[in-house]
């Protein structure tokens, strides 16, 4: 049931999708930008998945021209049609217990979530997560990992983007029964702000592009695992 809701997830994401305009139809792979509640900016980063769906197109070969940003609650209708859900934030981050519930199940079933932490949402997204996985641990994801070496090599683990209070940059993750990766949650990196538009930052160019090739490693290793 699991692979089969996957491969229907997958070819619904790369299904031709209407633009609000009403303009002819675009192909393009929907990620959903998860909604949460608590009062965390669930929305940051506006540019950043834009700029990241030009690289998939440029550079990996995966049938996209763009990907449009989706954005899609735990308990959105539509939710089962992202094959992956985005998050990140500077505040606090809450879901209901039917949130926490759907989501688990969502997860489970064969969905995906990257969380990217752009400093503030860590406390309350480990709390979360574990209301959703009391049974597993959010844990450091080995360096040999095949979402550090999906596309680009990352022998160290995620890119520092920002260096805030100086510590490493980190990549945990919550594996399923079969070892499947379904959450991978970057902390003290700030992949996301180092895919926005470069005048939003002023990061240098070869900052950003670590940041880049980082968040297509996880689109790629999540589609392809």
């Amino acid at each position: 049931m699991t692979r089969r809701w996957l491969a229907m997830a997958l070819l619904t994401a790369w299904a031709w999708t209407v633009p609000a305009s009403g303009q002819a139809p675009a192909p393009g792979l929907a990620i959903g930008r998860l909604q949460y509640g608590g009062g965390g900016d669930w929305y940051g980063n506006p540019t950043s998945l834009p700029n990241l769906a030009r690289a998939l197109s440029e550079r990996t070969g995966l049938p996209v021209s763009r990907i449009e940003e989706t954005r899609v609650s735990a308990m959105d209708e539509n939710l089962y049609n992202l094959p992956i859900v985005y998050m990140n934030g500077h505040g606090t981050v809450r879901f209901t217990e039917a949130e926490a519930s759907r989501l688990r199940r969502y997860l489970l079933d064969g969905g995906f979530l990257f969380a990217d932490d752009n400093y503030g949402m860590d406390a309350s997204f480990r709390e979360e997560m574990k209301r959703i996985f009391p049974d597993r641990d959010l844990v450091e994801i080995p360096f040999d990992h095949s979402i550090y070496h999906a596309v680009y090599e990352f022998a160290k683990g995620p890119p520092k983007v920002h260096e805030h209070d100086g510590d490493p940059a980190q990549g945990l993750g919550i594996f399923d029964d079969g070892g499947r990766l379904m959450v991978f949650y970057t902390f003290q990196s700030d992949v996301g702000d180092g895919l926005e538009d470069p005048e939003v930052h002023n990061d240098p160019p070869e900052v950003r592009e670590e940041a880049l090739r980082m968040a297509i490693n996880v689109i790629f290793y999540a589609l392809t695992s």
